[in-house]
């Protein structure tokens, strides 16, 4: 757990310096393999120097002091390369911090590096990098999971003590699954986007991804809150865990049905029953198009905005130097905010996307959460032959949590043959501290 480790930090018992300087070798000597790392900051060793000089004298460090942290590269640190894996933005140097990154460095966090992802987040397994896919540290011949999949590899090959993500329609949780570590998407508003290069306005929520379920509590208490920057973000409780030993558990059946592979759900079914917890069939009307719902949406909103990515004030044009993922996206994006098409696709996919909201609602007024597999199958080997309908469905189990704007974590469940699979723990919004409560006693029990 990181809170430990800060602890022998603080005491002295492990030097920052070292555990840094660690890190940056391992990534250095490693990742030429696992490809999850696409920039150093060269800067790191130095900065936490100057923490340990601090602890050294006394003085008082933050609730992160000396840890080291990846960053998804579609979120701005100030002074390094974020070039949300695209050649669009190659070369081009964070003049700021993103929120995020304040309150980490405001806690004595140290930014080893930026992550590997999907292409501008557009893709769903870690291979539509312009520079490279990013492989599965678990089995380096298999997909990470996308889009987060350099920030989820490096917490699971171990270059670093956490990193950070965003989440769409499972960004985040998608590759915690598939690498075997903890992922949370943040209630929609719970975590300021400012300094977020987004994919989709209407989904995306940045969120941490660690070894365990308290580590990634940690880090969210640490980034969530009000910002003034970010008009849809609020202030929350403090994140507190709960030592409430059961609580009621929904299962969806028709989210659980054809489309999960059998041996998955059987799985999660059998940890299900091995609480004792009370168990009640939800039914959740029009789940069955969530995904039909979210990638109209999501077009609409990728083409507007990447608008900005003219070649003019920084970066290439995007249009010119796209992988094809990214070009599917503006195009599908392009066609649909035509007058013609806007009222038929886009509007009527936020219609659904409220009716989806109102049945979690109802269903949260029955049991305290709701948990499903968090991917329907096991990752594919990269470079293996996927229809795109293939790539969008395997987003069918988290899109739902992303449409209605609840919380949600994913966490180790076990394996088969050797592959992590993950439990995806849905709560209502704002309710982070149940959400982490009912993972942190799964993860004793299991």
């Amino acid at each position: 757990m990181i809170k430990e480790k800060v602890e022998k930090i603080k005491s002295g018992k492990l030097s920052a310096v070292e555990n840094i300087k660690n890190f940056i070798e391992k990534i250095k000597k490693e990742d030429k393999e696992i490809n999850s790392v696409l920039v150093i900051n060269e800067k790191a060793i130095e900065e936490a120097r100057k923490v340990e000089d601090r602890i050294k004298k006394g003085q008082a460090v933050g609730r992160l002091a000396g840890l080291g942290i990846i960053v998804k590269s579609n979120i701005c640190v100030e002074g390094l390369e974020t070039n949300c894996a695209s050649k669009t933005l190659e070369g081009w140097v964070a003049p700021y911090d993103a929120t995020v990154i304040e309150k980490i460095k405001k806690e004595d966090g140290i930014i080893l590096g930026m992550a590997n992802m999907d292409e501008f987040a557009c893709g769903g397994s870690g291979e539509t990098s312009a520079f490279g896919p990013t492989k599965n540290p678990i089995k380096k011949d298999l997909v990470p999971g996308g889009t987060s999949s350099g920030s989820a590899a490096s917490v699971a090959a171990g270059f670093c003590d956490f990193s950070l993500g965003s989440d769409t329609g499972g960004s985040i949780r998608n590759p915690a699954s598939h690498c075997g570590v903890v992922g949370i998407k943040p209630s929609y508003g719970y975590v300021s986007r400012y300094g977020l290069v987004d994919m989709a306005m209407s989904f995306d929520q940045i969120g941490p991804l660690a070894k365990d379920v308290e580590s990634a509590a940690l880090v969210l208490e640490i980034i969530r809150g009000r910002d003034e920057k970010d008009p849809i973000s609020y202030e929350s409780e403090k994140i507190i865990l709960d030592n409430k030993k059961k609580f009621s558990i929904g299962v969806i059946k028709p989210l659980a049905g054809k489309e999960v592979q059998k041996i998955i759900d059987d799985k999660i079914e059998e940890a299900c029953k091995k609480f004792g917890w009370d168990e009640k069939l939800i039914e959740i009307k029009y789940i069955d198009v969530g995904v039909q719902t979210y990638y109209p949406i999501v077009y609409t909103e990728i083409f507007s905005g990447t608008r900005k990515f003219d070649g003019r004030r920084f970066g290439k044009k995007i249009e010119d130097v796209a992988g094809p993922e990214l070009l599917r996206r503006i195009m599908g994006g392009s066609e649909i905010t035509k007058a013609e098409y806007e009222g038929r696709y886009y509007k009527k996919a936020l219609e659904v996307k409220k009716f989806i909201t109102e049945e979690f609602e109802k269903a949260f007024d029955k049991v305290d959460c709701i948990i499903v597999p968090t991917c329907p199958g096991l990752p594919w080997k990269i470079g293996e032959s996927m229809a795109i309908e293939e790539i969008y469905a395997y987003d069918a189990l988290t899109i739902p949590a992303s449409l209605a704007g609840i919380c949600a974590i994913t966490i180790p469940a076990g394996d088969i043959s050797g592959v992590p699979i993950g439990m995806q723990i849905m709560c209502s919004p704002r309710q982070e501290s149940k959400m982490l409560s009912i993972a942190r006693e799964i993860e004793k029990l299991g």
